[in-house]
């Protein structure tokens, strides 16, 4: 049974993450739609709100940092679940008033998932 109606978008220049989140999302039954730079991300939302259920997202991308993004993807949806997943946990300061899900790396699959629920539960 599918979790939601609208794929999650994965956002991650690493190859090696987001093919492993994304056959972990797909193991769970999670639609998904993959970008390799925040500029991707922005151009696969097409200035739709709502076109993805949640937005999962590393916090270093080429061309801007993942609070940049979240900002730049804020002015097109501004209750979209965020969840930021990094190694950096100094990072977490930088997203201060953006309503994001920080978690750090190793992130558990089962708690990627669990996570996941979370943020699309509370804006369901």
């Amino acid at each position: 049974m599918a979790q939601s109606i609208r794929p999650v978008l994965l956002v991650d220049d690493d190859p090696s993450q987001l093919w492993v989140r994304e056959a972990v999302l797909r193991r769970y039954q999670f639609d998904v739609a993959v970008a390799t730079s925040a500029e991707a991300a922005l151009a696969l939302l097409g200035g739709e709100p709502h076109a993805f259920s949640a937005v999962i997202t590393d916090h270093i991308l080429p061309g801007a940092c993942g609070a940049e993004f979240v900002r730049m993807l804020r002015a097109v949806d501004a209750e979209i679940p965020v969840i930021v997943v990094t190694g950096l946990a100094e990072a977490e300061s930088e997203y201060a008033g953006l309503n994001v899900n920080f978690q750090q790396k190793p992130l558990a699959p089962e708690e990627l998932i669990r996570q996941l629920r979370i943020v699309t539960q509370r804006t369901a």
